[in-house]
């Protein structure tokens, strides 16, 4: 059986202590990468090229500091050094999002949601990539698609309170939701593991 949300919250929390201003500083860096380059006038789909491998990065620095490694910097740009098998897997899995966002705006949010293991399944798993990461996403999420949103929809709260800190408390919220995400895939993974092995 899955974890209580509030049981990721505490495991993200205790992951960060000691991390949350580097973890905070590291959302900042990522905040300002993208919105940098997203103000570049350049055509959307050049900008991706650069975007997608460090939104890769930032997950990948939130799963480290799950796993109770440092906040480290460097990560954010790790898919750069993977770039081909990061950057496809992630530009179909914008297509994919887009296409069903075309339908209406609630096929987008369940694609959204099913396709969210992704990036820690491209670290986790080097061998995978384009379609079978996405649909190793898919298969893990089945079932699991509303666990995740109510684990966003329990950071409104934290949300509404950041709104009275300049926008400052957003870095702490997104590293602690980044972490929390960690978490949630850690669970997930070990859950499906088990039903592997007892089967």
């Amino acid at each position: 059986m899955l974890k209580q949300n509030s049981e990721l919250r505490a495991e993200a929390r205790v992951a960060l202590q000691g991390k949350w201003l580097m973890a905070a500083v590291a959302s900042l860096i990522f905040g300002i990468v993208i919105g940098g380059l997203s103000a570049i006038p350049f055509i959307g789909v050049l900008i991706m090229l650069f975007t997608l491998p460090i939104m890769y990065g930032y997950v990948i620095v939130m799963l480290n500091v799950f796993k109770g490694g440092d906040v480290d910097f460097g990560i954010l740009f790790e898919g750069f050094q993977d770039y081909g098998r990061i950057l496809s897997t992630k530009l179909l899995q914008v297509v994919y999002t887009f296409l069903w966002s075309l339908l209406l705006f609630i096929p987008g949010v369940i694609k959204y949601y099913s396709y969210a293991m992704t990036d820690f399944i491209l670290k986790e798993e080097p061998e995978m990539k384009n379609n079978a990461a996405i649909e190793k996403s898919m298969t893990m999420m089945e079932g699991n698609k509303m666990k995740l949103f109510m684990l966003d929809l329990s950071f409104i709260g934290w949300a509404i309170l950041c709104l009275f800190t300049f926008g400052i408390g957003y870095l702490f919220l997104q590293s602690y939701r980044g972490v929390s995400y960690a978490a949630f895939y850690n669970d997930l993974k070990a859950q499906q593991e088990n039903v592997e092995v007892n089967i």
